[in-house]
């Protein structure tokens, strides 16, 4: 425990990068909970802090990941105790506080969620922010109303880490998926984890009218821009739209007609600051009845060295599913 291996984030003149240092726990960000972490993970919050491309941190020099699990190395707090399995998503989880790709995390008691019986330290990582993001999504959906009976869910930038785990995870609970993808090569993947339909993006008559013809009962949407607009136009009447990401663009170009002709509901996921009521019982559904057949197909592992290649595929838009990294 004296020094353990980290993937530090440092900015020399303007220019961010990451390299991994051998840090101690004094270095650490304070906290009352002390983990000896397993595993963390890549999302795409993740490759932006690490390669200065979003403003993503707040402080430097900091550890990388937004993500971790492991056990519980020591606490101030009575809520935990040494040996607790657990896990830490969201909050300034490295974005302001030393993050989960290191051997140890030390954070506030109040961000710590026991780790939920059915899931292991890796299948959690698997899971991660992405997962936890889907699943929010899920769980607002079906408190929106959203039933297997109502229809299709459409779910966008379906091979990435968010669009596959809520293809697997609405599967799984019985409703029909249609998946929408940029990448040919992903569509038998998509089908393995649950999807009936799989669209090619590029074949999308998306049209301008206000109102197009009613297709989804629901949608997943991780792209933002010009495909949630055209969601917003093909959403079934009283049917909703869960907004969690904007890698098509940030900009919404739509009209009222939708949410009130329609009764369209847009609703917008926040994984970060989720009250931890509903934090909690969002990943105790991620271990039971939401929890995808094939986490293994959606998962790969690396080491803190592979971090780098992780962040550039991501970048590049070919990342399919999920990225574990094993910090032990």
């Amino acid at each position: 425990m004296d020094t353990f291996r980290a993937f530090r984030i440092v900015n020399e003149d303007g220019k961010i990068h990451g390299a991994i240092v051998n840090a101690t726990v004094a270095e650490l960000s304070a906290g009352d909970v002390l983990i000896k972490a397993s595993y963390s993970s890549v999302n795409y919050k993740d490759a932006l802090a690490a390669t200065g491309t979003g403003k993503i941190l707040r402080r430097f020099p900091l550890i990388g990941g937004i993500d971790v699990a492991g056990v519980v190395a020591s606490s101030a707090d009575s809520r935990f105790r040494e040996g607790d399995e657990v896990l830490v998503t969201g909050y300034d989880l490295g974005v302001a506080n030393d993050g989960g790709y290191a051997g140890y995390v030390q954070v506030p008691a109040g961000w710590v969620v026991a780790m939920p019986r059915g899931l292991t330290a890796f299948e959690a990582m698997a899971l991660g922010t992405a997962g936890f993001t889907a699943g929010l999504a899920i769980v607002r959906l079906q408190q929106n109303g959203l039933r297997p009976q109502n229809g299709t869910v459409v779910v966008t930038g379906s091979t990435g880490g968010v669009g596959s785990i809520a293809v697997a995870g609405l599967a799984r609970l019985g409703y029909d998926v249609a998946a929408i993808t940029g990448k040919e090569e992903g569509h038998e993947y998509l089908r393995q984890l649950g999807a009936r339909e799989v669209l090619s993006r590029g074949t999308l008559e998306m049209g301008t009218r206000p109102l197009e013809k009613a297709r989804w009962a629901g949608a997943v949407d991780a792209v933002g821009g010009d495909m949630l607009a055209w969601l917003t136009r093909t959403t079934d009447a009283w049917g909703s739209i869960a907004s969690t990401g904007l890698t098509g663009g940030v900009e919404l170009h739509t009209t009222v007609m939708p949410f009130i002709l329609r009764g369209v509901s847009l609703i917008g996921i926040d994984s970060v600051s989720c009250p931890m009521e509903i934090r909690t019982e969002v990943w105790r559904r991620l271990a039971t009845d939401m929890k995808p057949n094939n986490l293994a197909a959606i998962a790969k592992e690396i080491s803190l060295d592979g971090l780098p290649d992780a962040f550039a595929t991501l970048l590049a838009g070919k990342a399919r599913g999920r990225f574990v990294v094993n910090v032990r």
